[in-house]
């Protein structure tokens, strides 16, 4: 009997614990339910309840340094169909493809689906959408969207770059600064019934988005808009294949300008065509190299100068070429330019002389300067894809190698190395990094950040400096680069005219002529290159094609900044004579005579001259004479 009753005692306690431990599981989720795991439930409850539609945040604009606008974004809509919602299906599509241009039967597929939402169409503009509610159709859904408006259209492809559909950066500063300029999305939702239906009586709740950040240039508009206007005029009168400027702070680092021709409209970028595109957008001023010819000089002269293998008094011979390792390297005249000192030779562009100054220094010290000048390494600019261009392997380079580097042959630079190399060698001696975004704030008007002038090393001393600046406004002032002289003004610079090849041969015909100047030319401030791929025709020297419009874009800055001429307005003029017939040497002799500079195309008898004969010209003006 005892034995019984322990038994059932037990049972029940067993049964007792048990039910403790059913209540206590029971308890145990209904408090994960309703305390640890609501969160989840709740939001998988408004899945079901409502439907919402995204809010596209408001893209940054993209400012240049006086605060215009060249990239913002403008209002536009998609709209959404719910096709359980959408009463006259045959109708509503018929409404659709009339007023937004669609396919009838693509419209009706969608609206007989069997999803909860499809899309109609994205990026509608005000207009359209506003007549589109005034229809009142059951099923359709309006969000606001943004898309991008560049309203300098094609003046800035290549640097500001595009944007995709969903206003996601694809090139140039829209992809280099995505993060900074995309915002944070908002939302808009709406009680619902199990088939997707608007609740009667209901409304929609809106969360906006956050607009991105705005972006603020080193670049100004109007500059830029002159250094478009030159690529552009450059392309039609030589039928280039490309043309290319960049405007720079000398004393910053800040990029001012930067176009190039043929550009695109950022507005209609050809999005069909993927190779055109690229093709396009590249900013071959950033990514691409080339070989400068003799541009590259200046950094010869000044390597030469700052390591006191030269001085002013030192003269040189030029006979027409220089035989290095056995090989005859020809200086770009053929007649040869005499004895000359070493401005002479720099306003002469004399390729000889810079052969003697490269194998003065040898290629240890050469090769040092050079780096110190940025070349054969990244600028550091904010932009993607960059190039650092082309040095030879200082332990392979052999004399003659050497000597051809001396004037620019057999390396290879990107545009904006060699106008930060120049800037320094003008500026007092400080390289600079450039850059393109000069600071960041938020949508708020907050500043986030701001860049200042990044000062990388001193390339040459302040007496180099000096010295350089001299020679190159001598260039300009009696030499091949007088195309690009304004009047009043003092300005320095230096031509360039550089063989392409093509499968490691020289390309026939085929030329980049170039100029790079600096002005006020006493203290620096704006420094302009100017490049044109390929000009057409017997006209390629770079004191012809490039200088001109260099000295236009100089020009159009000095009234845009109200820069105060220095130099008697003055200018001597001179009557072009007609030397066809005559001999290179004795065309040469009277030109030269008459203080002009003279480009010459091949040897013997005189075929052709530009100007022609009786045009009234400057008196140091740039001519060209070819010959048989």
């Amino acid at each position: 009997m005892k034995a019984s009753g322990f038994l059932m005692r037990k049972r029940l306690l067993t049964a007792f614990i048990a039910l403790i431990a059913v209540f206590a599981a029971l308890f145990g989720r209904l408090f994960y339910i309703q305390v640890i795991d609501c969160s989840s439930l709740r939001a998988k409850a408004a899945e079901q309840w409502y439907r919402d539609l995204p809010l596209k945040a408001t893209r940054g604009k993209i400012l240049d340094a006086s605060g215009t606008v060249l990239a913002d974004s403008k209002d536009v809509f998609t709209l959404y169909a719910r096709p359980n919602a959408v009463k006259d299906k045959a109708q509503t599509a018929q409404s659709l493809s009339a007023a937004l241009g669609l396919n009838y039967d693509s419209v009706l597929k969608k609206l007989n689906s069997a999803v909860g939402e499809v899309t109609i169409k994205r990026k509608i503009d005000a207009d359209t959408a506003l007549e589109l509610r005034r229809q009142n159709i059951s099923g359709l859904y309006y969000t606001l969207d943004t898309e991008r408006n560049y309203p300098y259209n094609a003046n800035m492809s290549q640097i500001l770059g595009f944007t995709n559909i969903d206003n996601v950066g694809q090139s140039g500063l829209e992809s280099y600064y995505d993060k900074y300029l995309t915002g944070v999305d908002g939302f808009a939702y709406t009680s619902t019934d199990m088939a997707g239906r608007e609740v009667d009586g209901s409304a929609t709740t809106y969360v906006p988005g956050i607009p991105g950040c705005n972006i603020t240039l080193s670049l100004d508009a109007n500059i830029q808009s002159f250094a478009f206007d030159a690529v552009t005029a450059a392309m039609t009168e030589f039928s280039a294949k490309s043309a290319q400027m960049v405007v720079m702070d000398v004393n910053t680092g800040g990029i001012l300008a930067m176009a190039k021709s043929p550009a695109f409209d950022l507005n209609e970028p050809p999005r069909t065509d993927l190779d055109l595109l690229n093709e396009l957008s590249r900013n071959t001023m950033i990514v691409d190299m080339y070989e400068p010819g003799s541009t590259f000089k200046i950094f010869t002269t000044a390597a030469a100068l700052e390591a006191g293998v030269v001085t002013d008094n030192d003269t040189f011979f030029c006979a027409g070429s220089r035989t290095v390792d056995g090989q005859r390297i020809r200086c770009w005249r053929s007649i040869g330019h005499g004895s000359q000192h070493l401005a002479q030779g720099v306003q002469n562009s004399c390729n000889c002389v810079f052969m003697d100054l490269a194998l003065r220094m040898g290629t240890s010290r050469f090769y040092d300067a050079l780096e110190r000048f940025g070349l054969g390494q990244k600028t550091g600019v904010d932009f993607s894809g960059e190039s650092s261009g082309m040095l030879m392997k200082e332990s392979n380079v052999k004399t003659v190698d050497l000597a051809r580097i001396g004037f620019g042959q057999a390396v290879a630079v990107t545009p904006l190395q060699l106008i930060t190399g120049v800037s320094s060698v003008v500026n007092g001696g400080t390289l600079y990094r450039p850059y393109l975004v000069a600071s960041v704030d938020s949508y708020d008007g907050k500043n986030l950040a701001t860049r200042d002038p990044i000062a990388v090393r001193q390339t040459v001393s302040a007496q180099t400096s000096n010295k350089m600046r001299e020679y190159l406004v001598g260039v300009v002032a009696n030499g091949g680069g007088s195309k690009a002289g304004v009047v009043g003004y003092s300005i320095g610079g230096k031509t360039g005219t550089a063989q392409k090849y093509s499968g490691g041969s020289i390309a026939q015909g085929k030329y980049i002529s170039s100029f790079i100047g600096f002005a006020p030319a006493d203290n620096p401030k704006y420094a302009v290159l100017m490049i044109v791929d390929e000009p057409q025709g017997y006209v390629y020297y770079g004191s012809l094609v490039a200088a001109p419009y260099a000295g236009k874009v100089f020009e159009r800055i000095f009234d845009y900044k109200n820069l105060p001429a220095t130099m008697l307005p003055e200018r001597e003029f001179v009557i072009m004579p007609d030397v066809v017939g005559e001999t290179a040497e004795s065309a040469v002799e009277k030109l030269e005579g008459m203080g002009l500079h003279v480009e010459v195309v091949g040897e013997g008898t005189v075929v052709s001259q530009t100007p022609v004969p009786g045009e009234r010209i400057y008196a140091n003006d740039s001519v060209l004479i070819r010959c048989e």
